[in-house]
């Protein structure tokens, strides 16, 4: 039995080593993320999460873990910004206001499948034109929902949160635990 990592995200690994948990391999699956129309985030996320688990080719005894997380204010998806602009345009709509962090996380081991998904409240400060500038220039807004992170400089931005903060940087610890458990993987063994 392999452990198969479908995500690139270093973010996902270190979490995963936070529990023991060490991938066998990473294979991050091509998928089209683009949202269907009028699709809700929670239901969009729930959706990527199971596609990528789903184009993840594994042996029938391998586990697959996947997981998605969208940031979503109101019924808006605000997926990877495409650039500086759309960072700029999802921050100044986040800007003041409480928002959402949906991650979806899905097993897959032989022709079953383990999804739980868990969704955050979280309030960002309002930004200051130079507080935006200032985090636009770090870059560290490339490749993430919403187009921040948590546990990077925009940490700054965020005064309040309520649910898992794990989930909200892109795999909720515990509840990612109990689905490996699920499918077998060994989690809390001491051979």
């Amino acid at each position: 039995m392999k452990l198969i990592l479908g995500s690139g995200s270093p973010r996902r690994r270190e979490l995963l080593a936070q529990i023991g948990v060490v991938a066998d391999e990473v294979r991050p699956p091509d998928i089209n993320e683009d949202p269907h129309k009028n699709e809700l985030p929670r239901p969009y996320c729930v959706r990527i999460a199971h596609e990528k688990a789903a184009a993840v080719l594994a042996a029938p005894d391998d586990i697959v873990l996947c997981a998605d997380t969208t940031v979503a204010l109101g019924r808006r998806i605000m997926g990877k910004p495409a650039d500086a602009a759309e960072a700029a345009a999802f921050l100044m709509a986040l800007s003041g206001r409480r928002h959402r962090v949906i991650t979806a996380v899905a097993v897959k081991r032989g022709d079953r499948l383990w999804q739980r998904d868990v969704v955050s409240d979280v309030k960002m400060k309002r930004l200051s034109n130079a507080e935006l500038n200032a985090y636009l220039a770090t870059g560290d807004w490339q490749g993430k929902a919403g187009g921040y992170a948590i546990q990077g400089p925009a940490g700054a931005f965020i005064p309040w949160i309520s649910g898992s903060f794990t989930g909200i940087v892109g795999l909720p610890v515990a509840e990612t635990a109990g689905l490996l458990q699920a499918a077998g993987y060994p989690l809390y063994t001491t051979d």
